[in-house]
């Protein structure tokens, strides 16, 4: 039996964050690699856009949390708090994730994305620590390869998401284009 197939037997034909049953495929949650069961979230295509950046999250959307984050699936757990901690800004996912309990090992995925003594840092060019939702400003042009124009020194980058598995990576829109940005090239 394939993956595809035992994820989609045990989420029931079904989007495990959103119960929608159309267009379901696997989406594996980092740092893992996606290849055991344990690793994976079944999702529908309109979740795994949202979640792999493709675009914004959708606050609406994700109010089917309320229900999906109580499943036993260490990885639906982890996404749901990755998803409420992104969206706290709302104002309701702070229910939801006071709500939320995690054993230890699984909070420590979601956080980190891996074990402490691994964890990936992401560091501006003064060395402060960066995360999720943060502004920046860009200390120096740069030339954005593919999109025709330079993103001048100065610019803010509001709402900032972290690149998983790079630490000198992360991405924000500017001229409302999403863009990867090297760390080495913004300050908090």
């Amino acid at each position: 039996m394939s993956l595809l197939q035992e994820i989609l037997k045990r989420s029931g034909n079904q989007c495990e964050l959103c119960s929608t049953a159309e267009e379901l495929d696997i989406f594996p949650v980092s740092p893992k690699y996606g290849n055991q069961l344990e690793e994976v979230v079944a999702a529908c295509k309109a979740c795994k856009e949202q979640l792999e950046g493709a675009v914004d999250l959708n606050p609406n959307h994700w109010r089917c949390l309320s229900d999906s984050m109580w499943s036993e699936t260490a990885a639906v757990q982890v996404v749901a708090w990755r998803v409420l901690s992104a969206l706290k800004d709302e104002g309701w996912p702070i229910d939801l994730l006071e709500m939320l309990y995690l054993d230890e090992e699984t909070k420590l995925w979601a956080e980190h994305g891996q074990s402490a003594s691994e964890a990936i840092q992401h560091k501006d060019s003064n060395g402060v620590v960066l995360s999720v939702g943060d502004s920046v400003v860009l200390i120096k042009d740069l030339k954005v390869k593919g999109a025709g124009f330079t993103a001048k020194r100065g610019t803010a980058v509001r709402n900032i998401t972290l690149v998983h598995d790079n630490p000198e990576h992360i991405e924000g829109k500017v001229n409302g284009q999403k863009i990867v940005i090297l760390t080495q090239y913004v300050k908090k």
